[in-house]
C-alpha cells in the first residue's frame, strides 16, 4: 500500500476512550496515527508519552500543524461533539463519533447537514454492536428463527464513582445521556424497528445532595414502530461495592424464543480480603497488541476509509438515538409521553 493511500488519522480527545482508540489506530498496518489534541496538559503529557506522537492543546492548533489529514476519531465528552465534528467535517475528514453523536437533536442536525454537504463516511462507536453476543442474537433474529419481537427490557447501569469521580462533567449529562445510547441503539438494531413515543420517570435525590445536578435514575418505555415496546432502566448511583463499575443485563422475548444476556458478568470474578469482582475483559493486551471491541471499532472504520463494505451505525442512526434521547428529557421534564 501507497504511503499516499493510507488514511492519516487524529484523535479529538485524549481520555479513556480516546486513549484507547488513538492505541488501536496506530498498531492498525493500513493507517498511520498522527497526533492528537486534548486541553489537559497532564493528558497531553500522559498520552503522548504513551503513543509517541504529537499532542496539542486544541483542534484548531491539531489541524493546523497537519493539514494532510485525513480522518478523525472525536472522542470529547459527549456534549462537545457538534464543534469539533462540524470543525473536522470542514476540513475534509472522515469521522468516527464516539456516542451519542450529540446531545441535542439540533447539534445532531448540524453534524448530519455537514457530513452530507460534503459526502464524509461517518460511524458511530456504539460499542455493543461489536459485541459478538449481541450480534448472534441479531444473526438469529434476522433469519426468522425467534419471530417478531415484543418487548425489550434493559438495565445498564453505573455505580456512583462514574458521576462523582470517573466523569467532571456529570453534571451536564444524566444516565439517559450517558448510558441510555448504548441500550436504544441495541434495542433498534436488534429489532430492526426505531422508537416513535416515550415516557420517562426519574428520581434526583443522591447526586443532587453531593452538588452534581443530575438525575440519580431514569426509566424509560419506548413504544416502537413495530408495535414491540423497550423498557430502559438506567441509574448511576450504585454502590462502589457492586462487582463491577457498570450493570448491563438485556431482556429479549420474541414470539418463539427469549434472550437473556448479563453483559457486565465476564465470567471471571476475583475475590480477595474485602470483596468480590468480576475481571472486565473488554480491551486486552495480546503479545504487545491491543485486542478487544474498541479495536475492531476502530479497525471497521478503517475499512470503511479504505472503501470496503462495513454494516456499521451512521450518522443518521446517530441523529435518531440522539432525538430519541432527547425526547426521554422532554418526557421527564412534562410528566407526559413524548412523540419522537
Amino acid at each position: 500500500m501507497s504511503e499516499a493511500s493510507r488514511p492519516r488519522l487524529g484523535v479529538v480527545g485524549g481520555g479513556i476512550r480516546g486513549s484507547v482508540f488513538g492505541a488501536a489506530i496506530q498498531q492498525h498496518r493500513q493507517a498511520d496515527l498522527v497526533a492528537l489534541c486534548d486541553p489537559d496538559p497532564g493528558v497531553r503529557e500522559r498520552v503522548g508519552a504513551e503513543l509517541g506522537v504529537p499532542t496539542y492543546p486544541d483542534l484548531e492548533a491539531l489541524l493546523s500543524a497537519h493539514p494532510d489529514l485525513t480522518a478523525a476519531v472525536i472522542a470529547t465528552p459527549d456534549f462537545a461533539h457538534r464543534d469539533a465534528a462540524v470543525r473536522c467535517l470542514d476540513q475534509g475528514l472522515d469521522l468516527m463519533i464516539e456516542k451519542p453523536l450529540a446531545t441535542s437533536a439540533a447539534d445532531a442536525d448540524a453534524i448530519v447537514a455537514a457530513a452530507e454537504a460534503r459526502g464524509a463516511k461517518i460511524m458511530i462507536a456504539f460499542e455493543n454492536r461489536w459485541n459478538p453476543r449481541f450480534a448472534e442474537v441479531r444473526r438469529q433474529l434476522a433469519a426468522g428463527e425467534a419471530g417478531t419481537v415484543i418487548n425489550q427490557v434493559i438495565n445498564l447501569n453505573d455505580t456512583i464513582f462514574v458521576p462523582t469521580s470517573m466523569l467532571s462533567w456529570a453534571a451536564r449529562s444524566s444516565p439517559a445521556w450517558f448510558l441510555m445510547p448504548h441500550s436504544l441503539d441495541l434495542a433498534c438494531w436488534l429489532s430492526g424497528s426505531r422508537p416513535v413515543s416515550v415516557f420517562a420517570r426519574g428520581v434526583k435525590r443522591v447526586l443532587p445532595g453531593l452538588g452534581i445536578d443530575t438525575w440519580d435514575a431514569i426509566s424509560a418505555t419506548f413504544t416502537m414502530a413495530d408495535g414491540s415496546i423497550t423498557a430502559l432502566h438506567s441509574q448511576w448511583v450504585l454502590p462502589t461495592s457492586m462487582p463491577a463499575v457498570f450493570d448491563f443485563r438485556y431482556e429479549l422475548n420474541a414470539e418463539r424464543a427469549s434472550y437473556r444476556l448479563n453483559i457486565s458478568d465476564s465470567g471471571l470474578t476475583r475475590y480477595d480480603g474485602t470483596a468480590g469482582q468480576w475481571v472486565q475483559l473488554g480491551n486486552h493486551q495480546h503479545y504487545g497488541e491491543l485486542r478487544g471491541l474498541s479495536v475492531d471499532m476502530i479497525n471497521d472504520f478503517i475499512a470503511l476509509l479504505h472503501d470496503e463494505d462495513r454494516d456499521v451505525p451512521d450518522v443518521r442512526t446517530g441523529r435518531l438515538i440522539t432525538a430519541s434521547i432527547e425526547a426521554v428529557h422532554a418526557s421527564l421534564e412534562s410528566g407526559l409521553p413524548h412523540d419522537i
